[in-house]
């Protein structure tokens, strides 16, 4: 049986990672065991990064939600809660885009978040 010889999938390899180092200092772009590690920590520090900026636009939407909804006399947590009760079905992510864009539109929203709380109010009374 004839001997396998890695050939040109090695040098891919090894081009790939060196390319994802491109712009590295030193030894880190031009070495492979060190652009290696390099390249296997950014990716590393890059898939958390995923993961935290999912959380922290909605922290931030959060905050610019509350502060609308303070603007018009009503908590956050109330405010969600009534929206659930109106069967509105907005995401944070518009909610937090109309009350930073459109605060007339975002009132009426919250006008009909409070009806639905009172209404509930009402019943369970």
């Amino acid at each position: 049986m004839p001997r396998a010889k890695r050939g040109n999938k090695r040098l891919e390899k090894r081009k790939k990672i060196l390319a994802l180092a491109k712009g590295y200092r030193g030894t880190k772009s031009k070495l492979y065991r060190s652009a290696k590690e390099s390249v296997e920590r950014a990716l590393n520090f890059a898939y958390t990064g995923r993961k935290l900026k999912k959380r922290d636009f909605r922290k931030l939407w959060i905050v610019r939600i509350n502060a609308a909804c303070r603007l018009n006399d009503i908590k956050y947590s109330q405010f969600i809660h009534g929206l659930s009760l109106a069967g509105i079905e907005l995401d944070r992510k518009v909610l937090a885009d109309m009350a930073v864009k459109q605060p007339e539109a975002f009132a009426v929203v919250a006008g009909q978040a409070k009806d639905a709380l009172s209404k509930q109010v009402q019943a369970a009374a």
